[in-house]
């Protein structure tokens, strides 16, 4: 899929024990900028969810995780997982690929029964890209990809991760 030109950027690192995930705050189209101050990034307990595309359907798709999540919480009595989140997010956009939302989700999270941490990404219709080091998403992929493979290294260290973040 081609991403939206209003799409934004957003990257997700695993360090040793930790996760960063950095997303951008503006909303606009090519050169007209509408807002410095436009989240992308939504945490659900534990797990941080990391959403760029067309700015509509960002508010739409957190709004129905935010709803889903809550569902998940009240019935099993329990925090959602990063891996059932994803479960959750893959299916949820499965169900819509005829009529997709134009979004390219990152999820960020650590395990708490394991400890270990978890990043993956998605294209518009549910596909799962499970990754070890870094994922990335949104128009400035291509650039993303390669800050990435500059600045990572096994086993980074909280503060360092947060710091490669900005």
């Amino acid at each position: 899929m081609i991403p939206p030109p209003d799409g934004g950027a957003c990257v997700a690192m695993v360090g040793k024990d930790c996760v960063a995930i950095a997303c951008d705050l503006r909303l606009g189209m090519q050169a007209l900028t509408v807002s410095n101050n436009f989240p992308k990034i939504f945490s659900y307990g534990d797990v941080h969810l990391g959403l760029t595309g067309l700015a509509t359907d960002v508010s739409t798709v957190s709004d129905l995780f935010r709803y889903k999540v809550n569902m998940y919480r009240l019935r099993e009595e329990r925090n959602i997982s990063p891996q059932t989140m994803a479960n959750l997010v893959s299916s949820s956009l499965y169900e819509r690929r005829f009529g997709p939302y134009f979004v390219s989700p990152v999820i960020a999270g650590i395990n708490q029964t394991s400890g270990k941490p978890f990043i993956c990404g998605f294209d518009s219709i549910g596909c799962i890209d499970f990754a070890k080091d870094f994922i990335v998403s949104g128009t400035a992929s291509d650039q993303l990809f390669g800050t990435c493979e500059g600045l990572w290294e096994p086993d980074l260290v909280s503060c360092a991760c947060s710091g490669d973040m900005g």
